[in-house]
């Protein structure tokens, strides 16, 4: 069986077109940018025999919906997730027979209450697990995204999975996760985005804790921060997500239209920092399109906001199929000529200064207050002394803690979360703020001192 894996490095999850060898294929945890997938299944002549959800997905919408309306293959996921989108509802060690192929179903509960893996076998080769977020390259996806109530029994469901799960299988069983590096879902640190059961008994640390005890004490703390968008897919994917046709694709707006449009919107800047750095339009996210835009979307974005875009380079369509990924809908148009159209109608950009390391460092000698918004992990593998500490995805929430009587030197590890940041600390009245291009590696770099963990 050959295996064609559709990474999303922002997002840090894999799905998969499993080609079964006869012209059907299935997919394992599609997302809701579905246009790769259809591409892939043209160019290889293959049909769909069926689509495979592991579980309800906190981190994208999922595409199952879409790509069973397409092609008209059968959407088979967990009996007990509820959902209702239709499918065949399956259960732990119910076994499928697809055109030869045997699929096993493995109930792995865990990272979610209804969570299933799959095992597929052909007539030769070793077995391929599916095994979505229950073990994943050097770890398991998190067990804390339902309730706090819920996270205890679901650490538990999840170390009698890690134990137990997927015991009979050989070492040779090729493991494909859909969670992985870069994950917020996810925790460990293998990067690799798949592995062999045999790899992960040997390497895996969460495999050889035998006391169940110490797991639940220890395996929530190793939880990264949780997206606010991730305690709303599951209800999306849930009910199921609308189709690609029934949304409206943005408009083009020229200036004035575009500026009666900002009041009711939320205005995303889509451009680099420099682009963002030498003229914006006030008030304006920036939030550079990259592979983590769709994670800072959903993470600063109130839900179901409408969506104004100032586009740069980026097609409209990417910046449209990323807002999609994590269910944001409404899009009010995006601005026709850029940056350069709305000042040449008279209306006002700013500027943000985006300096070196050396500038950076003689702003702070005379008195700039220094602002880390880098993940907890990050800034104590090293920051700036004296920075304050917040967090991007927390700071609207912590801007008092944000000196306002003097500049303030914002920095993460390249700029381009510094940028957001800035849009946001500006967009509430801060007025003196300044990027240290290139982050704390060039603060580094240019000989100045990284203190360690306080």
């Amino acid at each position: 069986m050959n295996t064609i894996q559709f990474v999303h490095e922002g997002l840090g999850n894999s799905s998969y077109i499993l080609d079964l060898g006869n012209g059907n294929a299935v997919l394992i945890d599609p997302d809701r940018n579905v246009s790769r997938y259809r591409d892939a299944l043209q160019s290889l002549g293959l049909q769909v025999a069926g689509i495979f959800e592991t579980h309800l997905h906190a981190d994208f919408v999922s595409g199952a919906r879409e790509l069973a309306g397409e092609t008209g293959a059968p959407i088979f996921l967990a009996a007990a997730a509820k959902s209702r989108v239709p499918h065949q509802g399956l259960e732990g060690g119910q076994v499928l027979k697809l055109d030869g192929c045997e699929v096993t179903v493995v109930a792995s509960a865990g990272h979610t209450p209804e969570h299933l893996s799959y095992v597929y076998r052909m007539a030769s080769g070793p077995p391929l697990l599916f095994s979505g977020g229950s073990l994943i390259v050097g770890g398991a996806a998190r067990t804390d995204l339902i309730s706090p109530e819920m996270t205890e029994p679901l650490t538990r469901a999840q170390f009698r999975t890690l134990r137990d799960a997927f015991s009979s299988l050989p070492d040779e069983t090729l493991l494909y996760p859909t969670h992985g590096g870069g994950s917020f879902c996810s925790t460990g640190a293998g990067q690799e985005r798949t592995s062999t059961l045999g790899h992960e008994r040997r390497q895996n640390p969460l495999l050889t804790l035998n006391d169940e005890e110490e797991f639940v004490t220890w395996f929530p703390s190793t939880f990264p921060a949780v997206p606010d968008y991730f305690f709303r897919l599951r209800a999306i994917n849930q009910a199921g997500p609308r189709l690609r046709k029934e949304i409206p694709f943005p408009p083009a707006l020229a200036p004035d239209a575009f500026a009666s449009a900002i009041a009711s919107s939320v205005v995303v800047d889509g451009r680099s920092k420099e682009e963002y750095a030498n003229g914006h339009i006030p008030g304006s996210l920036n939030n550079t399109y990259r592979d983590d835009f769709p994670v800072w979307l959903g993470w600063l974005v109130q839900e179901n906001a409408p969506l104004l875009f100032v586009t740069g380079d980026t097609p409209v369509e990417s910046l449209v199929d990323q807002s999609l990924l994590v269910g944001y809908e409404k899009f009010a148009g995006w601005l026709d000529g850029g940056v350069k159209a709305w000042s040449d109608s008279g209306r006002e950009l700013r500027t943000t200064a985006l300096v070196s390391a050396d500038e950076a460092h003689r702003q702070v000698l005379q008195g700039a207050a220094v602002l880390d918004i880098r993940e907890p992990s990050e800034y104590q593998a090293g920051h700036i002394d004296g920075s304050v500490h917040i967090p991007l995805g927390t700071l609207t929430e912590e801007t008092h803690r944000v000196p306002k009587d003097r500049p303030v030197v914002v920095y993460c590890g390249h700029g381009e979360r510094a940028s957001t940041a800035i849009s946001l600390l500006e967009a509430a009245g801060w007025l003196d703020l300044i990027n240290l291009d290139g982050g704390i590696g060039a603060w580094s770099n240019a000989g100045y001192k990284v203190q360690q963990r306080e």
